[in-house]
Protein backbone atom coordinates (compact mmCIF):
# COMPACT_ATOMS: atom_id res chain seq x y z
CA UNK A 1 0.00 0.00 0.00
CA UNK A 2 1.51 3.03 -1.01
CA UNK A 3 0.52 6.48 0.86
CA UNK A 4 -0.79 9.36 -1.47
CA UNK A 5 -0.76 12.60 -0.04
CA UNK A 6 -2.24 14.16 -3.29
CA UNK A 7 -5.47 12.24 -2.80
CA UNK A 8 -6.61 14.27 -0.30
CA UNK A 9 -7.46 18.17 -0.57
CA UNK A 10 -5.28 20.76 0.74
CA UNK A 11 -8.38 22.14 2.76
CA UNK A 12 -8.79 18.41 3.81
CA UNK A 13 -5.17 17.63 4.81
CA UNK A 14 -5.10 20.71 6.99
CA UNK A 15 -8.06 19.96 8.88
CA UNK A 16 -6.63 16.27 9.60
CA UNK A 17 -3.51 17.79 10.97
CA UNK A 18 -4.99 20.37 13.06
CA UNK A 19 -7.14 17.63 14.69
CA UNK A 20 -4.39 15.28 15.87
CA UNK A 21 -2.32 18.92 16.91
CA UNK A 22 -4.91 20.01 19.31
CA UNK A 23 -5.13 15.94 20.50
CA UNK A 24 -1.28 16.39 20.96
CA UNK A 25 -1.24 19.62 22.61
CA UNK A 26 -4.09 19.37 24.69
CA UNK A 27 -3.80 15.63 25.46
CA UNK A 28 0.05 16.59 26.59
CA UNK A 29 1.01 13.52 24.68
CA UNK A 30 4.72 12.69 24.09
CA UNK A 31 4.25 11.98 20.40
CA UNK A 32 1.03 11.37 18.71
CA UNK A 33 0.91 9.77 14.64
CA UNK A 34 -2.00 9.36 12.73
CA UNK A 35 -3.46 7.61 9.05
CA UNK A 36 -6.12 8.06 7.28
CA UNK A 37 -7.36 5.17 4.62
CA UNK A 38 -9.50 5.67 2.16
CA UNK A 39 -10.57 3.52 -1.22
CA UNK A 40 -7.97 0.88 0.30
CA UNK A 41 -5.38 3.08 0.07
CA UNK A 42 -3.47 5.16 2.85
CA UNK A 43 -3.76 8.83 1.70
CA UNK A 44 -3.04 11.29 4.71
CA UNK A 45 -0.08 10.33 7.50
CA UNK A 46 0.64 12.90 10.34
CA UNK A 47 2.33 13.04 13.45
CA UNK A 48 3.11 15.06 16.09
CA UNK A 49 6.75 15.94 18.26
CA UNK A 50 9.75 13.70 17.81
CA UNK A 51 10.24 9.37 19.06
CA UNK A 52 13.86 9.12 19.71
CA UNK A 53 14.83 12.56 18.28
CA UNK A 54 13.10 12.00 14.65
CA UNK A 55 9.36 12.54 13.84
CA UNK A 56 7.88 9.07 14.03
CA UNK A 57 6.28 8.07 10.20
CA UNK A 58 3.97 5.01 9.23
CA UNK A 59 6.99 2.22 10.58
CA UNK A 60 7.70 3.49 13.73
CA UNK A 61 6.33 0.64 16.17
CA UNK A 62 3.42 1.80 19.30
CA UNK A 63 2.17 -0.88 21.50
CA UNK A 64 -1.48 -1.29 20.16
CA UNK A 65 -2.77 -3.38 22.99
CA UNK A 66 -6.34 -4.35 22.80
CA UNK A 67 -6.42 -3.88 19.29
CA UNK A 68 -4.32 -7.22 20.02
CA UNK A 69 -7.70 -8.82 20.50
CA UNK A 70 -9.24 -8.35 16.61
CA UNK A 71 -6.31 -10.21 15.57
CA UNK A 72 -7.00 -13.33 17.73
CA UNK A 73 -10.55 -13.09 16.71
CA UNK A 74 -9.47 -13.21 13.22
CA UNK A 75 -7.32 -16.81 13.99
CA UNK A 76 -10.75 -17.87 15.89
CA UNK A 77 -12.93 -17.17 12.58
CA UNK A 78 -10.20 -18.43 10.51
CA UNK A 79 -11.28 -21.96 12.67
CA UNK A 80 -14.49 -21.58 11.93
CA UNK A 81 -14.33 -21.07 8.36
CA UNK A 82 -11.99 -24.48 8.42
CA UNK A 83 -14.89 -26.51 10.30
CA UNK A 84 -12.24 -27.48 12.73
CA UNK A 85 -14.77 -25.68 15.42
CA UNK A 86 -18.51 -24.02 15.28
CA UNK A 87 -19.13 -20.70 17.40
CA UNK A 88 -21.77 -22.17 19.20
CA UNK A 89 -19.67 -25.17 20.72
CA UNK A 90 -18.87 -24.46 24.23
CA UNK A 91 -14.96 -23.96 25.05
CA UNK A 92 -15.06 -27.44 26.60
CA UNK A 93 -15.51 -29.41 23.58
CA UNK A 94 -12.18 -27.99 22.08
CA UNK A 95 -10.60 -27.61 25.44
CA UNK A 96 -11.18 -29.06 28.42
CA UNK A 97 -10.48 -28.01 32.10
CA UNK A 98 -10.57 -24.44 32.06
CA UNK A 99 -13.57 -23.85 34.75
CA UNK A 100 -15.43 -21.92 32.24
CA UNK A 101 -16.16 -24.84 29.41
CA UNK A 102 -19.87 -24.04 29.63
CA UNK A 103 -19.21 -20.34 27.83
CA UNK A 104 -19.35 -20.77 23.81
CA UNK A 105 -16.60 -19.74 21.64
CA UNK A 106 -19.34 -16.76 20.33
CA UNK A 107 -19.60 -15.89 23.95
CA UNK A 108 -16.24 -15.25 24.24
CA UNK A 109 -15.48 -13.59 21.25
CA UNK A 110 -18.76 -10.79 22.07
CA UNK A 111 -17.58 -10.97 25.86
CA UNK A 112 -20.88 -12.51 26.55
CA UNK A 113 -19.04 -15.39 28.45
CA UNK A 114 -19.43 -13.96 32.08
CA UNK A 115 -15.58 -13.37 32.93
CA UNK A 116 -14.03 -11.40 34.91
CA UNK A 117 -12.45 -8.38 33.21
CA UNK A 118 -9.28 -8.85 34.72
CA UNK A 119 -6.93 -11.54 35.79
CA UNK A 120 -6.02 -11.57 39.64
CA UNK A 121 -3.55 -9.45 41.31
CA UNK A 122 -1.12 -8.42 40.72
CA UNK A 123 -1.86 -5.66 38.04
CA UNK A 124 -1.25 -7.52 35.21
CA UNK A 125 -0.45 -5.44 32.56
CA UNK A 126 2.77 -3.92 34.91
CA UNK A 127 3.93 -7.41 36.06
CA UNK A 128 6.10 -9.84 33.70
CA UNK A 129 3.91 -12.55 32.17
CA UNK A 130 5.90 -15.34 33.91
CA UNK A 131 3.63 -14.68 37.14
CA UNK A 132 1.05 -16.75 35.13
CA UNK A 133 2.32 -19.21 33.20
CA UNK A 134 -1.14 -21.70 33.35
CA UNK A 135 -4.76 -20.37 32.07
CA UNK A 136 -5.60 -21.38 36.07
CA UNK A 137 -3.45 -18.46 36.84
CA UNK A 138 -5.09 -15.91 34.73
CA UNK A 139 -8.55 -17.05 35.35
CA UNK A 140 -8.11 -17.54 39.19
CA UNK A 141 -10.38 -19.50 41.43
CA UNK A 142 -13.94 -17.63 40.66
CA UNK A 143 -13.23 -16.81 36.61
CA UNK A 144 -16.76 -16.29 36.20
CA UNK A 145 -18.30 -13.12 37.34
CA UNK A 146 -21.76 -13.13 35.67
CA UNK A 147 -23.99 -15.87 34.64
CA UNK A 148 -22.62 -17.34 30.89
CA UNK A 149 -24.61 -15.51 28.00
CA UNK A 150 -26.63 -13.08 29.72
CA UNK A 151 -24.42 -9.89 29.59
CA UNK A 152 -21.78 -7.93 27.80
CA UNK A 153 -19.07 -7.73 30.49
CA UNK A 154 -15.24 -7.05 29.09
CA UNK A 155 -12.91 -9.69 29.61
CA UNK A 156 -8.84 -9.82 28.99
CA UNK A 157 -8.63 -13.42 30.48
CA UNK A 158 -11.30 -14.48 27.86
CA UNK A 159 -9.41 -13.64 25.09
CA UNK A 160 -5.89 -15.25 26.94
CA UNK A 161 -8.70 -18.32 26.89
CA UNK A 162 -9.42 -18.13 23.25
CA UNK A 163 -5.23 -17.72 22.64
CA UNK A 164 -5.48 -20.52 24.37
CA UNK A 165 -7.65 -22.16 22.20
CA UNK A 166 -5.59 -21.35 18.86
CA UNK A 167 -2.63 -22.97 20.11
CA UNK A 168 -4.98 -26.26 21.23
CA UNK A 169 -6.19 -26.39 17.56
CA UNK A 170 -2.81 -25.54 15.41
CA UNK A 171 -0.45 -27.10 17.86
CA UNK A 172 1.49 -23.88 17.66
CA UNK A 173 2.16 -20.58 19.89
CA UNK A 174 -0.47 -18.01 18.98
CA UNK A 175 2.17 -16.06 17.78
CA UNK A 176 3.57 -18.24 15.04
CA UNK A 177 -0.10 -18.97 14.17
CA UNK A 178 -0.47 -14.86 13.62
CA UNK A 179 2.15 -14.86 12.15
CA UNK A 180 2.13 -17.51 9.02
CA UNK A 181 -1.96 -17.24 9.00
CA UNK A 182 -2.07 -13.59 9.28
CA UNK A 183 0.44 -10.96 9.25
CA UNK A 184 2.58 -12.18 6.18
CA UNK A 185 -0.48 -12.84 4.08
CA UNK A 186 -1.64 -9.19 4.45
CA UNK A 187 1.63 -7.73 4.71
CA UNK A 188 1.99 -6.86 8.03
CA UNK A 189 5.97 -6.68 8.29
CA UNK A 190 5.91 -4.32 10.80
CA UNK A 191 3.54 -6.24 13.26
CA UNK A 192 5.13 -7.79 16.18
CA UNK A 193 4.65 -9.72 19.53
CA UNK A 194 7.96 -7.42 21.04
CA UNK A 195 9.13 -4.37 20.13
CA UNK A 196 11.63 -4.01 17.00
CA UNK A 197 13.56 -0.12 16.01
CA UNK A 198 12.04 2.07 15.80
CA UNK A 199 9.65 1.98 18.55
CA UNK A 200 8.66 4.67 20.40
CA UNK A 201 8.99 4.63 24.21
CA UNK A 202 6.10 3.92 26.89
CA UNK A 203 5.45 7.15 28.90
CA UNK A 204 3.17 8.50 31.94
CA UNK A 205 2.44 11.94 31.71
CA UNK A 206 1.82 13.83 35.16
CA UNK A 207 -1.67 14.89 35.61
CA UNK A 208 -0.33 18.39 37.16
CA UNK A 209 2.57 19.06 36.03
CA UNK A 210 4.25 19.07 32.24
CA UNK A 211 6.50 15.99 33.61
CA UNK A 212 7.20 12.65 32.92
CA UNK A 213 7.50 9.07 33.72
CA UNK A 214 8.88 5.89 31.50
CA UNK A 215 6.38 2.67 32.32
CA UNK A 216 7.69 -0.98 32.12
CA UNK A 217 7.21 -2.48 28.87
CA UNK A 218 6.14 -6.34 30.04
CA UNK A 219 6.16 -9.16 28.24
CA UNK A 220 2.37 -10.52 28.99
CA UNK A 221 2.68 -14.15 28.78
CA UNK A 222 -0.33 -16.00 28.89
CA UNK A 223 -2.48 -13.13 28.22
CA UNK A 224 -0.49 -11.62 24.93
CA UNK A 225 -3.68 -12.76 22.72
CA UNK A 226 -5.37 -10.15 24.63
CA UNK A 227 -2.91 -6.83 24.37
CA UNK A 228 0.70 -8.15 23.54
CA UNK A 229 1.18 -6.59 20.16
CA UNK A 230 3.34 -3.76 18.70
CA UNK A 231 2.20 -2.30 15.31
CA UNK A 232 2.36 1.07 13.15
CA UNK A 233 -0.03 3.08 11.10
CA UNK A 234 1.21 1.67 8.14
CA UNK A 235 0.55 -2.33 9.13
CA UNK A 236 -2.72 -0.94 10.56
CA UNK A 237 -4.04 1.14 7.59
CA UNK A 238 -3.21 -2.17 5.67
CA UNK A 239 -5.45 -4.12 8.69
CA UNK A 240 -8.12 -1.72 8.59
CA UNK A 241 -8.17 -2.31 5.05
CA UNK A 242 -8.83 -6.07 5.34
CA UNK A 243 -11.44 -5.36 8.12
CA UNK A 244 -13.68 -3.81 5.80
CA UNK A 245 -13.22 -5.65 2.81
CA UNK A 246 -11.84 -9.33 3.73
CA UNK A 247 -9.42 -11.05 1.99
CA UNK A 248 -9.67 -14.45 1.00
CA UNK A 249 -5.95 -15.39 1.89
CA UNK A 250 -6.82 -14.62 5.23
CA UNK A 251 -11.05 -14.51 5.98
CA UNK A 252 -13.36 -13.77 3.20
CA UNK A 253 -15.81 -10.57 2.88
CA UNK A 254 -18.33 -12.49 4.72
CA UNK A 255 -16.34 -13.65 8.20
CA UNK A 256 -15.34 -9.69 8.40
CA UNK A 257 -18.50 -8.46 7.74
CA UNK A 258 -19.87 -11.26 10.46
CA UNK A 259 -16.79 -9.76 12.82
CA UNK A 260 -18.44 -6.26 12.54
CA UNK A 261 -22.29 -7.26 13.11
CA UNK A 262 -23.55 -6.45 16.37
CA UNK A 263 -23.22 -9.85 18.86
CA UNK A 264 -23.48 -8.76 22.61
CA UNK A 265 -26.17 -6.03 23.85
CA UNK A 266 -24.69 -2.95 24.90
CA UNK A 267 -23.97 -1.88 28.74
CA UNK A 268 -26.67 0.11 30.03
CA UNK A 269 -24.04 2.64 30.18
CA UNK A 270 -23.37 2.91 26.40
CA UNK A 271 -26.97 2.45 24.97
CA UNK A 272 -27.30 6.38 24.92
CA UNK A 273 -23.99 6.55 22.93
CA UNK A 274 -24.98 3.06 20.41
CA UNK A 275 -22.14 1.56 21.66
CA UNK A 276 -21.98 -2.66 20.94
CA UNK A 277 -19.41 -5.44 20.22
CA UNK A 278 -19.32 -7.85 17.52
CA UNK A 279 -16.83 -10.74 17.33
CA UNK A 280 -13.53 -9.15 18.24
CA UNK A 281 -14.41 -5.98 17.26
CA UNK A 282 -16.62 -2.30 18.78
CA UNK A 283 -19.62 -1.12 17.31
CA UNK A 284 -20.39 2.55 17.90
CA UNK A 285 -22.99 4.91 15.96
CA UNK A 286 -21.64 8.16 16.45
CA UNK A 287 -23.10 11.82 14.70
CA UNK A 288 -25.25 9.06 12.54
CA UNK A 289 -22.32 7.18 11.31
CA UNK A 290 -21.74 3.62 12.15
CA UNK A 291 -18.41 3.05 12.99
CA UNK A 292 -16.42 -0.34 13.90
CA UNK A 293 -12.36 -1.23 14.87
CA UNK A 294 -11.14 -1.65 18.20
CA UNK A 295 -9.21 0.97 20.83
CA UNK A 296 -6.59 -0.17 23.31
CA UNK A 297 -4.16 0.59 25.63
CA UNK A 298 -1.32 -0.53 28.11
CA UNK A 299 0.85 1.82 30.54
CA UNK A 300 2.42 4.42 28.18
CA UNK A 301 0.70 3.49 25.05
CA UNK A 302 -3.06 4.17 23.87
CA UNK A 303 -4.03 2.88 20.59
CA UNK A 304 -7.11 3.36 18.53
CA UNK A 305 -8.73 2.15 14.98
CA UNK A 306 -11.82 3.28 13.66
CA UNK A 307 -13.47 2.52 10.46
CA UNK A 308 -16.73 3.48 8.48
CA UNK A 309 -17.50 0.80 6.28
CA UNK A 310 -20.17 2.75 4.42
CA UNK A 311 -17.72 5.56 3.64
CA UNK A 312 -14.82 3.67 2.66
CA UNK A 313 -12.93 6.11 5.46
CA UNK A 314 -10.48 4.45 8.10
CA UNK A 315 -8.33 6.20 11.11
CA UNK A 316 -5.53 4.39 13.00
CA UNK A 317 -4.27 7.00 15.77
CA UNK A 318 -1.21 6.20 18.11
CA UNK A 319 0.20 7.80 21.05
CA UNK A 320 2.90 7.01 24.06
CA UNK A 321 1.18 8.01 26.54
CA UNK A 322 -0.89 6.00 29.63
CA UNK A 323 -3.84 8.54 29.70
CA UNK A 324 -5.30 12.17 28.61
CA UNK A 325 -6.30 11.27 25.58
CA UNK A 326 -9.54 10.26 23.86
CA UNK A 327 -8.02 8.32 20.94
CA UNK A 328 -11.58 7.03 19.99
CA UNK A 329 -12.94 10.63 19.60
CA UNK A 330 -9.83 11.47 17.56
CA UNK A 331 -10.25 8.88 15.30
CA UNK A 332 -13.92 9.48 14.70
CA UNK A 333 -13.09 12.89 13.41
CA UNK A 334 -10.49 12.00 11.26
CA UNK A 335 -12.99 9.82 9.36
CA UNK A 336 -15.65 12.26 9.73
CA UNK A 337 -13.38 15.17 8.50
CA UNK A 338 -12.83 13.35 5.29
CA UNK A 339 -16.65 11.38 4.74
CA UNK A 340 -17.95 15.08 5.29
CA UNK A 341 -15.08 17.22 3.17
CA UNK A 342 -14.92 14.87 0.38
CA UNK A 343 -17.53 12.45 0.34
CA UNK A 344 -17.03 9.24 -1.41
CA UNK A 345 -17.82 8.75 -5.33
CA UNK A 346 -20.31 6.19 -5.74
CA UNK A 347 -19.66 3.41 -7.90
CA UNK A 348 -21.25 4.03 -11.63
CA UNK A 349 -24.84 2.87 -12.47
CA UNK A 350 -24.07 -0.67 -14.64
CA UNK A 351 -27.23 -2.14 -15.81
CA UNK A 352 -27.36 -6.49 -15.15
CA UNK A 353 -25.30 -8.41 -17.49
CA UNK A 354 -27.55 -11.15 -18.02
CA UNK A 355 -31.56 -10.27 -17.57
CA UNK A 356 -33.01 -13.62 -16.18
CA UNK A 357 -37.39 -13.44 -16.97
CA UNK A 358 -38.25 -15.34 -14.37
CA UNK A 359 -36.34 -12.41 -11.74
CA UNK A 360 -37.96 -9.57 -13.96
CA UNK A 361 -41.34 -11.19 -12.89
CA UNK A 362 -40.57 -10.85 -9.26
CA UNK A 363 -39.66 -7.36 -9.14
CA UNK A 364 -42.36 -4.49 -8.95
CA UNK A 365 -44.48 -3.39 -6.17
CA UNK A 366 -45.67 -5.56 -3.81
CA UNK A 367 -48.02 -5.48 -0.81
CA UNK A 368 -47.88 -7.07 2.70
CA UNK A 369 -51.17 -6.25 3.58
CA UNK A 370 -52.09 -3.08 2.61
CA UNK A 371 -47.85 -1.44 3.29
CA UNK A 372 -46.46 -0.95 -0.23
CA UNK A 373 -42.35 -2.25 -0.99
CA UNK A 374 -40.84 -2.18 -3.54
CA UNK A 375 -38.83 -5.00 -4.97
CA UNK A 376 -35.70 -4.29 -7.39
CA UNK A 377 -32.90 -6.20 -9.04
CA UNK A 378 -29.64 -4.93 -8.94
CA UNK A 379 -26.46 -5.20 -10.82
CA UNK A 380 -24.84 -7.11 -8.35
CA UNK A 381 -27.32 -10.13 -9.01
CA UNK A 382 -29.56 -9.66 -5.42
CA UNK A 383 -32.70 -8.72 -4.69
CA UNK A 384 -33.53 -5.43 -2.67
CA UNK A 385 -37.11 -5.31 -0.83
CA UNK A 386 -37.63 -1.92 0.30
CA UNK A 387 -40.97 0.15 1.98
CA UNK A 388 -41.94 2.69 -1.07
CA UNK A 389 -43.03 5.13 1.43
CA UNK A 390 -41.68 5.83 5.49
CA UNK A 391 -40.00 3.58 7.51
CA UNK A 392 -40.24 -0.29 7.57
CA UNK A 393 -38.42 -3.24 7.30
CA UNK A 394 -35.97 -3.50 4.29
CA UNK A 395 -33.46 -6.13 2.86
CA UNK A 396 -31.64 -7.73 0.50
CA UNK A 397 -31.96 -11.32 -0.59
CA UNK A 398 -29.73 -13.84 -2.26
CA UNK A 399 -30.64 -16.41 -4.76
CA UNK A 400 -30.54 -19.72 -3.97
CA UNK A 401 -30.33 -21.57 -7.20
CA UNK A 402 -33.48 -23.05 -6.85
CA UNK A 403 -35.86 -20.39 -7.51
CA UNK A 404 -35.61 -18.88 -3.77
CA UNK A 405 -34.03 -16.33 -1.95
CA UNK A 406 -32.76 -15.95 1.45
CA UNK A 407 -32.65 -12.60 3.53
CA UNK A 408 -28.95 -11.20 4.11
CA UNK A 409 -29.87 -8.71 6.63
CA UNK A 410 -32.29 -6.64 9.34
CA UNK A 411 -35.61 -8.83 10.06
CA UNK A 412 -35.32 -10.97 7.31
CA UNK A 413 -31.81 -12.50 7.46
CA UNK A 414 -31.79 -15.72 7.42
CA UNK A 415 -35.22 -16.14 5.92
CA UNK A 416 -36.74 -17.28 2.74
CA UNK A 417 -38.43 -15.34 0.21
CA UNK A 418 -40.36 -18.33 -2.28
CA UNK A 419 -42.52 -17.45 -4.94
CA UNK A 420 -45.42 -19.14 -5.09
CA UNK A 421 -46.60 -19.72 -8.55
CA UNK A 422 -50.22 -20.74 -9.73
CA UNK A 423 -51.06 -24.41 -11.61
CA UNK A 424 -50.44 -22.65 -15.04
CA UNK A 425 -47.35 -20.84 -14.21
CA UNK A 426 -48.39 -17.61 -13.25
CA UNK A 427 -47.05 -15.91 -10.28
CA UNK A 428 -49.73 -15.84 -6.97
CA UNK A 429 -47.65 -14.20 -4.21
CA UNK A 430 -44.44 -14.16 -2.89
CA UNK A 431 -44.19 -16.02 0.57
CA UNK A 432 -41.53 -14.39 2.92
CA UNK A 433 -40.90 -16.23 6.14
CA UNK A 434 -44.61 -16.81 5.99
CA UNK A 435 -46.22 -13.73 5.70
CA UNK A 436 -47.51 -13.08 1.98
CA UNK A 437 -46.71 -10.57 -0.49
CA UNK A 438 -49.65 -9.35 -2.93
CA UNK A 439 -49.86 -7.49 -6.30
CA UNK A 440 -52.52 -5.58 -5.15
CA UNK A 441 -53.79 -5.08 -1.15
CA UNK A 442 -54.78 -8.48 -0.12
CA UNK A 443 -55.38 -9.25 -3.30
CA UNK A 444 -58.40 -11.95 -3.38
CA UNK A 445 -56.64 -14.42 -6.25
CA UNK A 446 -53.64 -14.44 -3.41
CA UNK A 447 -54.13 -17.29 -1.02
CA UNK A 448 -53.81 -14.86 2.09
CA UNK A 449 -54.08 -16.28 5.66
CA UNK A 450 -57.42 -15.99 6.86
CA UNK A 451 -58.81 -15.00 3.32
CA UNK A 452 -59.93 -11.43 1.83
CA UNK A 453 -63.60 -10.94 2.69
CA UNK A 454 -65.70 -11.50 -0.53
CA UNK A 455 -67.36 -8.22 -0.50
CA UNK A 456 -64.17 -6.29 -1.03
CA UNK A 457 -62.99 -2.81 0.09
CA UNK A 458 -65.90 -0.56 0.90
CA UNK A 459 -66.37 3.10 2.62
CA UNK A 460 -68.45 3.96 5.57
CA UNK A 461 -72.06 4.07 5.01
Amino acid sequence: MTTTQEALLPGTRRALLHRIAVAQAEGRAPSLVAAVVRDGQTVWHGARTSVDGHGPDESVQYRIGSITKTFTAVLVMRLRDEGLLDLADPLEKHLPGTGVGEATIAELLAHTAGLAAESPAPWWERTPGSLRPELSDVLGEQPLLHPVGRRHHYSNPGYTVLGALVEELRGAPWEEVLRNEVLEPLGLHRTSGQPVTPHAGGWAVHPWADAMLPEPLEDLGRMAPAGQLWSTTGDLARFAVFLARGDDRVLSAESVREMRTPAAPAEAADVLDGVTYGLGMQIQRQGGRLLVGHSGSLPGFLANLTISVEDDVAAVVLANCTSGLLLGAVGADLVRIVAEAEPRIPEPWRPLREVDPAVLDLVGQWYWGTHAFGLRATADGLLSLAPLAGGGRRARFRANGDGTWTGLEGYYAGELLRPVRRADGSLSHLDLGSFVFTRQPYDPEAAVPGGVDPEGWRGIG
